[in-house]
């Protein structure tokens, strides 16, 4: 076996150059002659705009240009929109407003750009935009998602006074109310999952440029999905046949879905770039992040689990409220948690469902997928109500639990809100968690805990997720050099996840190739023909695929010069390990050799060979995969400080076959602690009366430390799907798909004795040591 290949334990071949300061980055990109942009943004949550005077700005030093909305407007700049078809609940079309590059009339959430200041050094664009002044009339704000829909809440625009943008449901509803009216017991909650930020290591940034000989714009950005940024910049914004558009992102400092396209910057520095003649930068301040950015999570979802006598679950329903913030420029708003709620049953049995997600509008910014996307919030809704049951009922929750999965035997299953789940070993995975975490040995830990006065609990979550969606194809590219190397060309795009190595070991299993000999290329749509980028654990699913496949066709292109190179029949040819070989005889030939000869015509075939070796593929799975696993926690809180302390963690997975375990585990490790940073402190806050955001920088927005984690224990139990070629399932997200409810269950369990029976997210050492005073009232 290949020290290179599926399944080794391969260090990242990315990693030195990195760890040396040799990425390039977006803020290491610069061009001759450059300027840079900086934005006016609104102070206020809603305001209408009366009068914006540039005249100051435009006349300090330095300044090539400001920019407003009416500039935008005058020069035809599109605007995207989404197209996901949506109602309202009451069968009007969706309210779906779009979102202006500048905003010229009313501002409508902080941060919201109504000016561009463009100089020639980054210092006099900062000074000049202090100097732009803008007479605002400040109108009543709603930022809580609660708050959207009470009677008389502030309308966030005029031509919807309800803040209600659309809606989607899913199952039976008369079917779930009635089994819900016959159950012997019916739990029901209501659970709010806060607003988060991704807080990447790099903010966002955009350079564009214009090249007036080839009348064509190129913008370098740190985007997840640069051929998709292309399509919507030519189509629908400056309305240019795609060849007079290229993007280029090389390394992204970070993106977990929040840097995926449709952000205005990047239509405005090109914008700029064409009417000066010169290229224009932006780079996000890390203060500015919050307010410039799309955010993540931000529902509230009312649940109801309905069980018969013996405390099998009969029915579930659920009602919730999805912030969608001020505008819905694509369907990228609409994909968070609408797309992926039906995961919401989890891995259990549960034969009737009704879901109801509600799209409402506020004065904030925009939501868009954020690691997990949807998942989270799904595996937090039904493991949390399930703990809630438990204890209300008086059973054991772990034999809740294996009472109520999914066996085996069951599999393939069609839930009744839409995922179909092909293959897994859900109780498999919890015993081998329980193992792993030791819980037999939880009640010794416990009472040690207790003698020193604190309160130790544990929580224990049945993952899984919806991945790889099968609505948009990948492509990947070989391309042999003369010289027997070769080139590899994938659409998906790298932000630090390690998609070098991993494609590499899959070219090498399939191949042979010796990693060295590859140069590996993503991000840069001139020199890959076709991609649709990184989002929703796909990367190996359909890019490895597609890389598979056009392994596949290299092989087959090889045998027919491989038989003529070994004076033998295409038929009698077999290859392995990177070489082919006339079957039953030890007459062989190497891959490089033949891709060499490949170039010579003197060593081709007198007829029927066409010259060369590159090989493309383009792969669509035709399921969705289904990530699963089990997640253990135990933390320590002190109940005099409320402080909450990460003590154990174990994790089973099966994210179908493992490409490189060290990299899981890493993917792992990242998503845990993610979803470890939402419960314990992450939170974007707005003041509920003004409007304002209260969480701009990193003194307000509590991140994660390295001694927020503990050390995990981390063993894969992988079930291979059958849906692609590699059997992989995705695990960019599974981490945080089960971190979340994990983490939350534990804190629950630790102060259930005290009678408290929720903390509001985040379980901040505030927010806890509220919930036991509050109890022992």
């Amino acid at each position: 076996m290949s020290k290179y290949g599926i399944g080794q334990p391969v260090l990242r071949f990315e990693d030195p150059r990195l760890l040396r300061g040799q990425g390039r980055y977006i803020n290491d990109v610069n061009l001759p002659g450059q300027a840079h942009a900086v934005f006016v943004r609104s102070p206020h949550a809603h305001a209408r705009i009366n009068r914006i005077d540039t005249a100051a700005a435009a006349a300090a030093p330095g300044v090539l240009a400001v920019y407003t909305g009416h500039d935008v407007v005058a020069d035809g700049l599109g605007m995207p929109k989404a197209n996901m078809p949506r109602k309202r609940p009451d069968g009007k079309p969706m309210f779906a407003p779009q979102r202006p590059a500048l905003v010229t009339d009313r501002v409508r959430y902080v941060g919201d750009p109504v000016a561009m200041v463009v100089a020639a050094t980054l210092a006099e664009a900062k000074d000049a935009a202090e100097l732009v002044e803008i007479d605002y009339e400040a109108i009543p704000s709603v930022t809580s998602t609660e708050d959207t829909v009470k009677p008389g809440a502030p309308a966030v625009w005029d031509d919807c006074p309800d803040n209600i943008s659309n809606f989607i449901e899913r199952g039976n509803k008369a079917a779930t109310d009635e089994a819900i009216k016959g159950a012997a017991k019916v739990i029901k909650r209501r659970y709010a999952i806060t607003r988060v930020h991704a807080q990447y290591m790099e903010p966002r940034g955009t350079l564009g440029t214009y090249d007036q000989g080839e009348d064509r714009m190129i913008l370098y950005a740190d985007v997840q999905y640069p051929h998709r940024v292309r399509n919507m910049l030519a189509q629908s914004v400056f309305k240019v046949p795609e060849s007079k558009m290229r993007v280029i992102a090389q390394d992204v400092g970070g993106g977990f879905g929040t840097k995926g396209w449709q952000y205005v910057e990047h239509r405005l520095t090109l914008w700029a770039a064409r009417k000066l003649l010169r290229p224009v930068k932006w780079t996000c301040e890390r203060s500015e992040a919050v307010m410039a950015d799309e955010h993540g999570r931000d529902n509230i979802g009312e649940i109801e689990l309905a069980l018969d006598k013996d405390n099998r679950f009969v029915a579930l329903r659920l009602n919730m409220l999805a912030n969608i913030g001020a505008y819905v420029g694509s369907d990228r708003n609409l994909l968070s948690p609408f797309g992926m709620i039906g995961t919401v049953l989890g891995v259990y049995m549960i034969p009737t469902a009704y879901i109801n997600v509600i799209g409402v509008l506020s004065n904030t910014n925009p939501t868009a997928p954020y690691r997990g996307a949807g998942r989270p919030e799904a595996i937090y809704l039904i493991e949390r109500l399930i703990d809630d049951a438990a204890r209300e009922l008086g059973v054991d929750r772990v034999e809740l639990r294996r009472r109520n999965m999914l066996p085996e035997k069951a599999l393939p299953y069609q839930s009744p809100v839409g995922p179909f789940y092909d293959c897994g070993e859900f109780e498999k995975n919890m015993d081998m968690a329980l193992k792993l975490a030791d819980v037999e040995g939880y009640g010794a830990r416990a009472e040690e805990s207790k003698k020193r006065g604190k309160l130790r609990g544990l929580g224990i979550v049945n993952a899984i997720e919806q991945a790889a969606g099968t609505a948009q194809p990948e492509y990947a590219e070989i391309r042999f050099n003369p010289s027997g190397t070769a080139a590899l060309l994938m659409g998906t795009k790298n932000q630090g996840q390690g998609h070098e190595t991993m494609f590499k070991q899959i070219l090498n299993e399939r191949l042979g190739i010796d990693p060295a000999d590859v140069q590996f290329i993503d991000g840069d749509t001139d020199r890959v023909a076709f991609g649709m980028g990184t989002n929703g654990s796909r990367s190996t699913v359909l890019g490895g695929s597609a890389l598979f496949l056009a392994a596949g066709k290299v092989i087959e292109k090889g045998k027919k010069l491989a038989g003529h190179l070994l004076e033998a029949g295409e038929q009698d040819i077999e290859f392995a390990d990177g070489t082919f070989t006339v079957k039953g005889t030890d007459k062989s030939v190497p891959l490089k050799q033949v891709a060499m000869a490949a170039f010579n015509p003197t060593k081709w075939p007198k007829s029927g060979f066409e010259g060369g070796l590159y090989e493309n593929a383009t792969f669509l799975g035709e399921k969705d995969t289904y990530p699963n696993g089990c997640h253990i926690c135990e933390v320590e809180i002190d109940p005099e400080t409320g402080e909450v302390k990460l003590d154990r963690y174990a994790v089973v997975d099966d994210v179908g076959t493992v490409m490189n375990p060290i990299g899981l585990k890493g993917q792992i490790h990242g998503g845990v602690a993610q979803g470890v940073g939402q419960i314990l402190g992450e939170q974007v806050v707005w003041d509920r009366e003004s409007g304002q955001l209260l969480t701009a920088s990193f003194l307000d927005y509590t991140m994660p430390r390295a001694d927020t984690m503990c050390s995990m224990e981390i063993k894969s139990n992988p079930v291979p799907t059958k849906y692609n070629p590699l059997g992989a399932k995705g695990a960019g997200e599974a981490g945080t798909v089960g971190a979340m409810p994990a983490v939350m269950n534990a804190v629950l369990d630790a102060l259930a004795p005290l009678g408290v029976r929720d903390v509001a997210m985040p379980a901040s050492a505030q927010n806890v040591w509220r919930a036991i005073q509050a109890a022992g009232k």
